[in-house]
């Protein structure tokens, strides 16, 4: 990356960044991460939905007010930061590229354009390269995203041949709703009465749900199949990947526990040693003092958290992993705010 030309020139006064999608969970906390990450701004404009247009969120302090999606003019924004949906992205993020700004994606609907880059700065930031022409970066799944952070490391070793994954993923992963969902359902079952069920398929409180998203012809779901096919695309290897995706009563914080198998030589102690080493990783793992991730623990924080770290004793060369990252933060927002800071060095 060092020898790479800029995506953006450098710029006094800073940027104008954009965050679309404003007053969604993800957009918040885009904003908070801006202003954490000190990214360099001359102007910070907040958009979403013509139903916010006029209301207001708070950056660095200050209040901003949203403008409207349909109606906003892009010219002079160098960077947007988009959480708005697929199809406000399919419709809106060629407009914000064609007036010359850089688009980071946080929906699904660019990431597994051939043409697209599908970036996490730890695993693939040369892909931003294809970046240049079209202009459109998109944010792989949050699930994703944990994931080949803790792949990575260890392909670059070892090359891995084969994941099994099977997720444990908090409910804010499907927004401010779900969140809300999971809440109310609480405080009913608890006080005898009939939780509603709205946003899940079934109910969450008290409950594991095996669907994320709907069932495809395959018998997976999309959410798996966006695993599976997204790992693929951004490890830029020939990797078997199958997942299993499953809700759980959690407000914060997808856990996933990883099966890997190796084409050579892996150990947990090998393994352990190489993580430790990798950048956006913590490892918490002792078993001698029970000590290990948990989403509780990791809400609210930047790395991807790693613990059981063990030898799969019943297939040659394969290891498990257990690990867990703040869904909102790493697997969305710091992921689009860190390919920003790509752009702007």
């Amino acid at each position: 990356m060092s020898n790479m030309e800029r995506f953006l020139p450098e710029k006094e006064g800073g940027y104008v960044v954009a965050v679309v999608g404003a007053t969604g969970a993800v957009g918040q906390v885009m904003l908070e991460i801006l202003a954490e990450r000190k990214f360099p701004v001359a102007k910070v404009i907040a958009i979403a939905s013509s139903r916010s247009a006029g209301n207001t969120v708070t950056f660095k302090g200050k209040d901003l007010v949203i403008q409207d999606l349909e109606t906003f003019d892009p010219a002079g924004v160098d960077i947007a930061l988009f959480s708005a949906g697929g199809e406000r992205s399919k419709d809106h993020a060629p407009r914000f590229a064609e007036a010359g700004c850089y688009v980071v994606d946080n929906s699904s609907a660019w990431r597994m354009d051939e043409e697209i880059a599908l970036v996490v700065p730890e695993v693939n930031p040369h892909a931003l390269e294809m970046a240049r022409h079209n202009r459109i970066i998109a944010n792989p799944n949050c699930s994703t995203i944990q994931m080949v952070v803790a792949l990575k490391p260890l392909h670059d070793v070892v090359p891995i041949e084969r994941v099994n994954v099977s997720t444990y993923q908090a409910v804010s992963g499907a927004g401010a709703v779900a969140i809300e969902e999971l809440a109310k359902q609480t405080t009913a079952l608890l006080s005898g009465l009939s939780p509603e069920v709205n946003v899940f398929p079934a109910r969450i409180a008290f409950n594991v749900i095996p669907q994320i998203d709907v069932f495809m012809e395959d018998g997976y779901t999309k959410e798996e199949r966006k695993m599976m096919d997204e790992t693929v695309k951004i490890m830029e290897a020939n990797i078997a990947v199958t997942a299993t995706a499953v809700r759980v009563p959690v407000f914060y914080g997808h856990s996933e526990a990883v099966n890997i198998t190796f084409s050579g030589e892996m150990d947990a102690d090998r393994a352990r040693e190489v993580l430790a080493d990798a950048d956006g990783i913590c490892v918490v793992d002792d078993p001698s003092t029970e000590d290990y991730a948990m989403p509780s623990e990791a809400a609210g924080t930047d790395s991807v958290w790693i613990s059981r770290i063990r030898n799969d004793n019943s297939f040659r060369n394969s290891l498990h992993l257990w690990v867990v990252a703040d869904n909102v933060r790493k697997g969305a927002a710091l992921n689009a705010v860190q390919i920003a800071e790509i752009l702007i060095r």
